[in-house]
């Protein structure tokens, strides 16, 4: 599974996460089986400056993620993931590699906003 995470630094793991989304100068794409980081990359956000709504969402999905993780994210944002059938979580705090640790655990999951989500009975997992 590659899982994508915002982040300040090119600092891969040890990178703070970014808590803006559209914002983040760096992503992380981490592949992670039976549990365990096998590899990472550090990629460059190249709409960190300036985007249309939809770009990163597709520029994540074309690298492969399945998952991402973010500080926070906008709702179009959430939507164009879920189009793509690409998992989103917020909330993520401290480094990139204890969000990718607080997902892993299940401690870090879903994205708000979710209330339609709710409402829909989609489950976040």
């Amino acid at each position: 599974m590659k899982i994508a995470i915002t982040a300040e630094t090119d600092a891969g793991l040890e990178s703070p996460v970014a808590q803006h989304f559209g914002h983040a100068p760096y992503f992380v794409l981490a592949e992670v089986e039976n549990g365990a980081v096998t590899t990472t990359q550090v990629i460059t956000n190249p709409f960190a400056e300036s985007h249309e709504p939809g770009q990163i969402p597709a520029f994540i999905h074309e690298q492969g993620a399945e998952v991402m993780i973010s500080g926070g994210m906008g709702g179009r944002a959430i939507a164009f993931f879920e189009q793509a059938g690409v998992k989103t979580a917020t909330g993520a705090a401290g480094s990139v590699n204890q969000a990718l640790q607080a997902y892993l655990n299940e401690g870090l999951q879903g994205a708000a906003p979710c209330a339609e989500s709710v409402a829909h009975g989609h489950a976040h997992r």
